[in-house]
Formats: C-alpha cells, sequence, structure tokens
C-alpha cells in the first residue's frame, strides 16, 4: 500500500472473519424464525440459544434489540424480494406468477413485518428504503405484466395486493402459527380468484398504490 508523501499511511480495515459472519447470520436466522412466531419481544437469550451462540456473541454483534429487529426486517425483505424475482423469471404465464409470488410470500410469514415495524423502528433508514424500493419494483413488475396480459383485473393496484397478503398472512389475536398455516394459504387462493380477470364485479374506490399505504399510515 503507497501513501502520498507528508500524509499518513491509509489503515487497512480488518475484514470480519468468516466464523463471525456465519455467526451473525444464524442469529438474524433465528431471530427471524422467533420473530415470526412470538413477536419481536422475544427473549434475546432465547435468540442466542436458537442459534447456538453465546449471549455476549449476540449483544456484541447486536448491542440493542432496534439493531436486531432492523436486521431481521432487511432479511425478510430481501428473502420476500427474491420470491417476486425468481416467480418473475421461472413462471412463464404472468398469473401463473403471480400466484407464485403470493403463496411464497406468505411461506415467509411477511405479514410479521407489521409488528415489527411500529413502536420507534426507524422506517425511513436509508438500508431499509433501499430494500422497499426494490420490493416494490419487483412486485409491481408482476403485477403490471399480469394486467398486460389482460390476466389480472385492471382496477387493481399493487397496494390492494399487499395490504391484503399482509392481513391475510397474520396471525389472529391469540393464536399461533400453526393455525395461520391451516388457513393461509387457502384464503390466499380465495383472494386470488378474485383478482382474476374478466372482473365479476366493480370495486369501490380507486387502485391503492403502496405510495397511497404511506400516506396514509402517516396522517393516522
Amino acid at each position: 500500500m503507497t501513501s502520498t508523501p507528508g500524509t499518513a499511511p491509509a489503515r487497512r480495515v480488518p475484514r470480519p472473519r468468516a466464523d463471525a459472519l456465519r455467526n451473525r447470520e444464524r442469529i438474524v436466522t433465528a431471530a427471524r424464525e422467533m420473530f415470526v412466531e412470538f413477536g419481536s419481544q422475544v427473549p434475546y437469550d432465547e435468540v442466542a440459544r436458537r442459534a447456538g451462540v453465546g449471549n455476549a456473541t449476540l449483544y456484541r454483534n447486536f448491542p440493542e434489540r432496534a439493531d436486531l429487529v432492523h436486521e431481521v426486517v432487511l432479511s425478510l425483505m430481501g428473502r420476500v424480494i427474491e420470491v417476486a424475482e425468481r416467480a418473475a423469471e421461472e413462471q412463464g404465464d404472468s398469473f401463473a406468477a403471480l400466484r407464485r409470488f403470493v403463496h411464497g410470500a406468505a411461506d415467509e410469514r411477511v405479514g410479521a413485518l407489521c409488528p415489527m415495524l411500529e413502536g420507534t423502528f426507524d422506517k425511513d433508514h436509508p438500508d431499509l428504503i433501499a430494500e422497499r424500493d426494490r420490493l416494490e419494483e419487483a412486485v409491481r413488475g408482476l403485477v403490471d405484466r399480469a394486467q398486460r396480459a389482460g390476466r389480472l383485473r385492471a382496477d387493481v393496484g399493487v397496494g390492494d395486493l399487499m395490504v391484503a397478503l399482509s392481513q391475510l398472512t397474520r396471525p389472529l389475536p391469540g393464536t399461533g402459527c400453526a393455525s395461520l398455516d391451516q388457513f393461509a394459504h387457502r384464503h390466499l387462493r380465495i383472494f386470488l380468484d378474485g383478482l382474476e380477470a374478466p372482473a365479476r364485479s366493480e370495486l369501490p374506490g380507486k387502485a391503492a398504490t403502496l405510495e397511497d399505504l404511506r400516506r396514509d399510515s402517516c396522517s393516522s
């Protein structure tokens, strides 16, 4: 490494060790599973136990619960984006791609995102905004493609799809994930049948965009 005469040489930032990266990934995976099952207030020591690491390792990576929740939300969004992108690439039929995305996102428990975004969570963090934009682009691509093909009714928007997906994949109060698994895909299939063109009825109001949802959320 060279340096400009008269200046201090640049310091090399050490890269995280491979085992440290693996531990961090195991923590995020365990936390994502447990947050979805039990909520984001699950005890730290339970997360560490499932991840197979010590409490000190967990706190070293995520000193504050908000740090861990942030990383879990990013991980969950990334997995849902991958579901959308794979559906678009691998399904020739546009509505089949949309259906595959909806059921795949349900398997990732995308409805669990909503409770994690409540409270003091920083919804405007640059990392979160970047992933949100990627998710919107991927889902909008599926919706636009199905509407251009005449397979998806024209009076629905990405916001309509995501609201229904979120609501239908959230456990009812007092129930666990087992109850959700029993009904979510069944109810999503009913919902998807209602999205296919030609439409059998006229919807009130206008198609919802994700911008509409963010604006309504901020004003409430």
